[in-house]
């Protein structure tokens, strides 16, 4: 999510911004012609012209754009608190999701990544039925709903849920973790696993784990699940809520991401929102992502378009910075 709530001024400003980064990259534009709508989509209307195709990188046999569009703000997990959390929700509705979902795709963003529940589900069957071709990812924990919910989704791929990893890590289950793994791949499908903490990533590398992929969170949010992890961390003069946000997190899990072979999908690079304050700082967390993640790895960002355009801003950002040489 790249904003909150603007005044009347900001949204003039938020409009040359967009003009402006139209001149940039006038062929990415998303469904250019058209006014705002009270959903804060553009007019739906397709562009003669598709938009410039977004960098891709390969998961397994399948392209995927370097911008895959992530899910929390859909369920409301907005790491912000209870009220912004209830705002996301009620502002994405089953019709909303699937208008949202069809504007990433013209956009020029083929992959999306996912975490079951009715609403979106609904959303999902709903794109599939009017054309849309996006890969699929699914996050996920439950072995014994795995084949169900696949077959009802067809993703390309499934990561085992990062929270769940890093505890079961912590209490010495990782072997739960591995049996997941090999029961998607069961399946015929590719299999990754999500962590917050570097170390479960480090772990899985070392044992040589067959995994496909790799879900890297930019932030070490599980760290009270590690005695003595928050010890180490400089005292804060500030409230944070609900999770530990720490400064140089990115820089840590990065390295990690460059060590290992398989591709990683980086998320939460803009901080659950707290690299928002300004599309500068949004635009500085995308050009630090890509430059410190490998040329095979792609991006995870969810996106809360009520007040801004942020999927048409943030796909002219993986244009510019996650161009392949």
């Amino acid at each position: 999510m790249n904003d909150g709530v603007h005044t009347g001024a900001e949204d003039v400003c938020r409009r040359t911004f967009l003009e402006q980064l139209s001149a940039v990259g006038a062929t990415g534009a998303v469904g250019a012609a058209g006014a705002w709508s009270k959903t804060g989509f553009a007019a739906a209307a397709e562009p003669s012209a598709g938009p410039e195709p977004l960098p891709t990188v390969k998961l397994g046999q399948f392209p995927i754009s370097r911008l895959i569009v992530g899910s929390n703000p859909i369920h409301g997990y907005s790491y912000m608190g209870p009220h912004t959390d209830r705002h996301m929700k009620e502002y994405f509705t089953v019709d909303r999701t699937v208008q949202f979902y069809r504007e990433c795709e013209r956009a020029g963003i083929n992959t999306l990544q996912f975490s079951p529940s009715p609403d979106l589900l609904e959303a999902l069957r709903r794109c599939r039925e009017q054309g849309s071709r996006m890969h699929r990812i699914l996050l996920f924990s439950d072995r014994a709903k795995l084949k169900g919910i696949t077959s009802e989704t067809e993703p390309i791929a499934v990561a085992h849920h990062g929270g769940v990893t890093d505890k079961l890590f912590g209490q010495g289950k990782s072997g739960q973790v591995h049996d997941f793994v090999k029961a998607v791949h069961d399946l015929g499908l590719l299999a990754g696993v999500s962590a917050h903490n570097p170390d479960c990533i480090r772990k899985i590398a070392d044992e040589g784990w067959e995994v496909d992929f790799f879900m890297t969170c930019f932030y070490f949010l599980t760290r009270a699940q590690v005695p003595g992890a928050l010890e180490k961390i400089p005292p804060l003069i500030t409230l944070e809520f609900t999770y530990p946000f720490v400064k140089d997190d990115p820089k840590v899990m990065t390295q990690v991401i460059r060590q290992v072979r398989q591709p990683c999908l980086a998320f939460k690079i803009l901080g659950a929102g707290r690299l928002c304050t300004s599309q500068d700082t949004v635009r500085e967390a995308f050009r630090f992502a890509f430059a410190n993640i490998k040329p095979t790895d792609a991006v995870i960002v969810g996106m809360y378009p009520r007040f801004f355009d942020e999927i048409r801003a943030n796909a002219e950002y993986t244009r510019q910075f996650g161009k392949l040489a």
